[in-house]
């Protein structure tokens, strides 16, 4: 594999990883990111995930010290992250938030649900930054990072992430892949204590 990378030192890689790769090996499919930077540089730490389908900037720690910093950055929402998505449709308004409670559809896992009894805080914030022939491109912004959050939220907003075959219907799949890319990511090296601004556009 041609590594994107974005970002290696000794305690961090930065990886763009492409759609369609899972972030660390599955039940069933152990072909991942994770797995195939492992063999080529060698201890590895898991920080964060990134669903299969959605494509971006993922960090993986080197050693377990840099493991905990940085994981700990992520669980007390110290870092910031923006998304970058194209939705069916043309989304009204030119901003918005989202507080929906999220939980897991156990008879249709992996997919999640809004419940309002079971559900866990979520959070997303949206910025339009345009309509194209396809639809809405949106920034979006969580505040909290359940799975599949972004994809459920904008499901309930009627304006379905293009390409998503989990919560979109047969409109939305007009394209071979999702369109959903983590485009910024903000945090603080775990050891020079240096604001860390990664930036990776997409390609759709």
């Amino acid at each position: 594999m041609n590594f994107d990378i974005l970002y290696i030192d000794e305690h961090l890689i930065v990886l763009n990883k492409p759609a369609g790769l899972l972030s660390v090996p599955g039940r069933y499919n152990k072909d991942s990111a994770f797995g195939r930077l492992a063999a080529e540089y060698g201890e590895l730490h898991i920080i964060h995930r990134l669903d299969m389908d959605t494509s971006g900037i993922i960090v993986y720690a080197r050693n377990k010290p840099a493991l905990t910093h940085v994981q700990q950055q992520f669980e007390k929402q110290r870092t910031r992250k923006v998304y970058e998505a194209v939705l069916t449709g043309v989304l009204p308004g030119s901003h918005g938030c989202i507080n929906m409670p999220i939980c897991v559809d156990w008879p249709n896992r992996p997919l999640q649900k809004i419940s309002h009894t079971k559900g866990r805080y979520a959070l997303t914030r949206w910025q339009k930054l345009g309509t194209t022939d396809k639809g809405s491109r949106v920034e979006l912004y969580p505040k909290t990072g359940r799975s599949h959050q972004l994809r459920i939220h904008m499901q309930q907003l009627g304006h379905p992430i293009i390409g998503d075959v989990f919560y979109a219907g047969d409109a939305a799949r007009q394209e071979k892949r999702l369109l959903l890319h983590a485009r910024e990511l903000d945090f603080t090296h775990p050891v020079s204590g240096e604001a860390m601004a990664i930036v990776c556009r997409p390609d759709f």
